[in-house]
């Protein structure tokens, strides 16, 4: 027969009861244990990434800008009236002189205008013609009234000398000498008079002829505006040089211009350039633009050769993001360099001396705190460090904090990766 024993059913209990509280103690350990593990670090391919190790030494602080090769002397031809096209005679590319014929233009208003202001000049110079004639008889006249009159006046003085000197012999009565005295008074009057008439005369025949004169300049300068604009129906190219194009433009649009086309005054109607004298018109970054000055030295790549020059202007308003910078070359351009070629241009900025600086890396922008990956000792891995970045320059940037010389900085993109402080390398990466 069984006999219960309470005793050992209870013992089996509490050995359950501590294994269930081991393992969960077991459990939780090795769950808190694993939760404050590193997560295994992720390989990257070592053969793709770019690195470059930090430097001590001077640095050139470059900026650089797309753009294009322009002419140095540049010239639009308007239309100097309203008028229409009716030949076209040289197009894009053509070799042209001043006196080069680009286009012929037509505008029977203005022939009539030039013919009446023709008419009115012509007619104005006879009028001056006739009132110099007409003065200079008024004025002979008046001349010699006044000279009859100064004859008169001189017979009266000869007369009371002669009158008088018979008074003092006592062979004439005083009644003759007063009579004369009188005679001389009179005239002397008048031939004052005559002299005051004849400057009045002078006078008002000059004013005459300077408005007669005024009106034949007038009429002159009219009828050679006129003339001139005539002449302007035959547009010229005023230049040697090369037609660039037979268009008009507004803004940075273009429009070729036809034939029967309407123009109206001061339309733009071609564009010649002298391409013996060449510029680079480069668009630097506005960002990057406050640091560039007059005089910089600079260099444009024309695809076919680096011509040196310097920079002669600065454009004060940012367009697109951009700023336009003219570089003037300071040694002939390649015999291939022609206007609107594209070209690289590459400024100096200044030379930093004895800093630290590396690479530009993909991400990092002047003046901020980045992170970069810094590979380790052996090559096979980088941890990320916190690098702070100074002034930059086009391919390198100086570095303020966070690096030492030697140390050896991953560059490309590593965005794939932010979630990481450490990489592993396969294959490893050379380290020197």
């Amino acid at each position: 027969m069984d006999i219960a024993r309470p005793s050992a059913a209870r013992q089996r209990k509490i050995r359950r009861i501590i294994y269930g509280v081991v393992a969960a103690i077991v459990v939780v350990g090795v769950t808190l244990g694993l939760s404050r593990l590193k997560p295994a670090a992720p390989t990257v391919d070592g053969s793709v990434v770019w690195a470059e190790p930090v430097k001590r030494g001077s640095m050139l602080r470059l900026v650089r800008g797309l753009g294009t090769l322009v002419p140095e002397d540049i010239r639009w031809i308007p239309a100097q009236s309203a008028a229409k096209v009716d030949k076209i005679l040289l197009r894009s590319g053509a070799v042209v002189h001043p006196d080069s014929i680009i286009m012929e233009l037509s505008d029977p208003t203005l022939q009539n205008d030039a013919f009446t202001a023709e008419a009115t000049f012509k007619q104005a110079q006879a009028d001056y013609d006739a009132g110099k004639v007409k003065t200079a008889s008024d004025l002979m006249t008046q001349k010699s009234a006044a000279a009859q009159i100064e004859n008169q006046f001189q017979t009266a003085v000869t007369t009371l000398k002669f009158d008088q000197q018979l008074f003092d012999a006592g062979l004439a009565a005083v009644k003759a000498v007063e009579l004369d005295k009188v005679s001389v008074e009179q005239f002397g009057i008048e031939e004052k008079l005559a002299q005051q008439g004849l400057a009045i005369a002078a006078d008002s025949a000059t004013a005459q002829l300077a408005s007669l004169a005024e009106k034949v300049d007038s009429a002159r300068g009219l009828y050679q505006l006129k003339k001139s604009q005539l002449e302007a129906l035959h547009v010229r190219a005023g230049m040697n040089g090369i037609l660039q194009c037979v268009c008009s433009a507004t803004g940075t649009t273009y429009t070729d211009v036809q034939v029967g086309q309407q123009v109206v005054l001061g339309t733009n109607l071609a564009r010649v350039a002298d391409p013996t004298h060449l510029k680079a018109t480069v668009q630097i970054p506005e960002t990057q633009a406050k640091d560039v000055l007059l005089n910089q030295k600079a260099e444009v790549d024309t695809r076919n050769g680096i011509v040196k020059g310097h920079v002669t202007r600065v454009a004060g308003a940012v367009v697109n993001g951009t700023v336009d910078v003219d570089i003037s070359f300071d040694e002939p351009p390649p015999p291939s360099a022609r206007p609107d070629l594209s070209v690289d241009g590459t400024i100096t900025i200044e030379n930093l001396v004895n800093v630290l600086y590396v690479g530009r890396p993909v991400h990092g922008e002047p003046n901020s705190t980045v992170g970069l990956f810094k590979v380790n000792a052996d090559g096979t891995g980088a941890s990320r460090v916190q690098v702070k970045l100074g002034r930059a320059s086009v391919n390198t940037m100086e570095v303020l904090d966070g690096l030492k010389e030697g140390d050896l900085v991953i560059l490309s993109d590593m965005s794939n990766w932010d979630a990481f402080d450490r990489i592993e390398l396969s294959p490893r990466i050379q380290v020197h």
